[in-house]
């Protein structure tokens, strides 16, 4: 039988919630309303949540300290010690498991070096619940977060995923989420897609069936909020089809119809999947070989 939680000196990653609040589950509700203190990215936002959750209150609740990218270099040794002191900690982040794409993951590497229990309390994830219900195939699947903000980066980035054949999930802030589909539709071709914010909310929003269609709507309809992304794998058979002469023709072809080679190339990779810098290397191989 399971011992009383919270325990001493334990380290906990709690799932809260992502959107709808009735998600936090009745083991996260009594580890965080017992623990010495909850590490978490951002103490206001934490403390609205707690509150409205009935865990803080007029008369406190457990000491909320700030955890994230700019001072877990400090912070890590502190929460260390307080766990060595026989505290009880939690880590959450502003929104479903921590550890993912936050400094969670360091922090708990750090307190296993240390010989420190961590005890995971699952909760709501974006990754899983976008994935799950993208109708996009979830048995194998591949988790890259956010791709670099940098234009140049983000693409090379895409590009060397452009071969993997298990469904992709990306974050994406909203003032970048455009970006981020075009790319994606430039270097890809046109795959299938779900792009989702606002999960377990009231309004929750899932766009799609492909990355021109959700490319358009996004174009018409401003983004707002963060989305989670679910992108098709590449297909084999694809990749398969044709050999690097056969393609080398078809762009050759396309530009004597009268595209520039970066549009035959872009069209060519949207009806095959390929990537279109790839296609584009083939042309300029051919260019150079003559």
């Amino acid at each position: 039988m399971q011992g009383a939680e919270p325990a001493a000196g334990v380290l906990y990653l709690v799932g809260t919630p992502i959107g709808n609040r009735g998600d936090l589950s009745p083991r996260a509700r009594q580890v965080l309303a017992g623990v010495d203190r909850i590490a978490c990215e951002d103490t206001r936002h934490s403390g609205l949540l707690l509150h409205q959750l009935g865990l803080r209150g007029s008369e406190g609740g457990p000491r909320l300290v700030s955890f994230h990218e700019h001072n877990q270099a400090s912070r890590i040794p502190e929460l260390l010690a307080a766990l060595e002191a026989g505290e009880a900690i939690a880590v959450i982040s502003d929104a479903g498991l921590p550890g993912i794409s936050d400094p969670g993951e360091a922090l708990v590497a750090a307190a296993r070096a240390a010989n420190r229990t961590v005890i995971c309390v699952p909760g709501p994830c974006a990754v899983t619940t976008a994935l799950v219900s993208s109708g996009l195939p979830a048995g194998r699947f591949c988790f890259e977060g956010f791709l670099p903000p940098k234009p140049n980066h983000r693409r090379q980035c895409i590009h060397a995923l452009a071969a993997e054949e298990r469904t992709l999930v990306l974050f994406e802030a909203p003032h970048r989420l455009l970006a981020l589909l075009e790319d994606l539709l430039a270097e890809l071709g046109d795959r299938p897609v779900a792009v989702t914010r606002e999960l377990t909310k009231r309004h929750e929003q899932q766009v799609g069936p492909c990355l021109s269609a959700a490319l358009a709507h996004f174009q018409a309809h401003p983004p707002q909020g963060e989305f989670t992304v679910v992108l098709g794998g590449a297909t084999a058979l694809a990749v398969a089809e044709r050999s690097d002469a056969e393609l080398r023709e078809e762009l050759e072809a396309l530009v004597e119809q009268g595209l520039s080679r970066n549009e035959a190339a872009r069209q060519l990779a949207q009806q095959t999947g390929l990537a279109k810098r790839e296609l584009y290397a083939l042309l300029h191989h051919q260019e150079q070989d003559t």
